[in-house]
């Protein structure tokens, strides 16, 4: 049985500071890959140009980490189940530091 109670919520925050989304995780990095996978995907992971700058706050804290993500599609697997459909998106990320706020 999982023990939730160590799972941690992060906010997505934009340039200006407003978050809009949260992702759950016990790690950030949990956290940085869910919220990398709603990135726009592209098209085959050889094909990736444009990554993303994901700031992801811990709630309750004042820490906000920092990940550069970027998502891309695939083939699902063929023991897949049908309701995957035929490509599924996966994604990646890269931290790159954390920041305190300053409020």
């Amino acid at each position: 049985m999982s023990d939730d109670s160590s799972t941690r919520n992060f906010a997505l925050r934009d340039e200006n500071g407003e978050e809009d989304s949260v992702f759950t995780g016990r790690y950030p990095r949990q956290a940085a890959l869910k919220a990398a996978r709603r990135l726009h995907p592209a098209p085959s992971e050889d094909e990736i140009d444009d990554r993303a700058t994901l700031r992801l706050r811990e709630h309750g804290t004042d820490k906000v980490h920092i990940y550069e993500g970027w998502a891309w599609k695939e083939e699902a697997d063929e023991d897949s189940p049908d309701w995957i459909g035929d490509s599924v998106t996966k994604a990646n990320v890269e931290k790159q530091g954390i920041k305190h706020l300053d409020e």
